[in-house]
């Protein structure tokens, strides 16, 4: 077989895309190179990849939808290849920008850094927190080298990540709050009051689903629990974050009859950049760390 991996990225692009013309005006290519490149793959292959009596955009074949994934994990891995030898010029890294949800516990994160500076005492590190969604963003930007933020479904195709730990999460209301007295809720009492959740609707985070027909939304677990603590609703909030300091006494957790699942803790870094020396190091920390809490 002759076929190479410039043809693979086309196929790839025409199924995602669904039409050879959109592919070509991206790449600046004319229309006949991409089909031709196609056909070539088709024909080294031994079998059609895409339909193209089905109308105006190509569809894959049944061949092809089965051959589609694996392409892509042949470009992941091409992608991974190329990040890793880069790793390997570079050597040990000069600054490492680390970008983390602010949710993230603390104490492994800040006992993770204090072991760093005794391990790479030569590394400078830049340290960032946001709300959701402000990790990914950095990574994608290249404004991050490494990111710490909690696993949701619709992570970004260009990232690889590493699941670390888990973090429980917990029903929590004010003290001063009706459900505060009941020693156990269920789902319908739950309902009977306005729930908080994480914005957007799609984030998919565990405690993301909607039982109250009332709810306020935000960004950030740290805003969630301040809103809690006004009264102004219920909220499943990661364990550490309703046991914070300024929360202690104001803030009661419930025992329910559904809790969501734990928050899933992943290390995510750009699939075409390799990680550093310091940055493996700095993940194994914080996972050691994290499974210490836990």
């Amino acid at each position: 077989m002759q076929w190479n991996f410039e043809q693979l990225r086309l196929f790839v692009s025409v199924a995602e895309s669904q039409s050879f013309s959109a592919v070509a005006r991206r790449l600046n290519r004319a229309q006949s190179a991409v089909s031709t490149a196609i056909a070539m793959l088709e024909a080294d292959l031994g079998m059609l990849l895409f339909d193209r009596s089905s109308g105006r955009q190509p569809r894959l074949t049944e061949a092809g939808l089965v051959l589609l994934e694996d392409a892509r994990e042949i470009l992941r891995q091409c992608e991974r290849l190329e990040g890793r030898a880069m790793g390997l010029v570079r050597g040990e890294e000069a600054c490492l920008r680390l970008a983390q949800d602010e949710a993230m516990p603390y104490q492994p994160v800040l006992d993770s850094l204090e072991a760093l500076a005794r391990q790479f005492p030569r590394l400078e590190v830049q340290l960032s927190s946001g709300a959701q969604g402000d990790v990914a963003r950095k990574l994608l930007e290249r404004r991050a080298d490494l990111g710490l933020l909690f696993h949701h479904e619709d992570m970004p195709r260009a990232l690889e990540r590493q699941r670390l730990g888990t973090i429980e999460m917990v029903t929590v209301c004010a003290a001063g709050h009706a459900l505060a007295k009941t020693q156990y809720v269920d789902r319908h009492a739950l309902a009977q009051h306005r729930q908080l959740l994480m914005t957007p609707q799609d984030s998919r985070y565990p405690g993301g689903e909607q039982i109250s027909p009332a709810v306020w939304r935000t960004d950030s677990f740290y805003s969630m629990a301040e809103l809690v603590m006004r009264n102004l609703g219920w909220a499943w909030l990661p364990r550490h974050v309703a046991q914070y300091p300024t929360y202690l006494n104001q803030l009661v957790e419930l025992r329910s009859d559904w809790a969501p699942p734990p928050l899933v803790v992943e290390l995510v870094c750009r699939r075409d950049e390799a990680l550093g020396p310091a940055a493996v190091w700095l993940a194994d920390c914080f996972a050691e760390h994290l499974q210490a809490i836990g």
